[in-house]
């Protein structure tokens, strides 16, 4: 009976530790993964706040650029006022 009950014992052991030493490889891989996962996540949103920094500052330029040709024709149209003789 204490034969039975031993060959149980160490079955039960031998395969808790070889579920044990299976799986471990498994879940550091799986940090790993969720890790680069997440810096590639970080990685896209530094690069789309890039991209929308850069199109405000283009906007920005723009309207500029445009507030000042439309300002330049409105002073070349503008009669020059020539000096009265007196």
């Amino acid at each position: 009976m204490l034969l039975i009950k031993s060959k149980h014992i160490r079955l039960a052991v031998c395969l808790s530790v070889l579920s044990a030493g299976l799986l471990t490889p498994a879940l550091s891989q799986a940090e790993t993964e969720t890790g680069s996962v997440a810096a590639r996540q970080a990685a896209d949103q530094k690069a789309a706040l890039a991209k929308k920094a850069a199109e405000r500052e283009a906007r920005k330029a723009a309207e500029a650029k445009a507030a000042a040709d439309a300002k330049a024709p409105a002073e070349a149209t503008a009669p020059a006022e020539e000096p009265k003789a007196k």
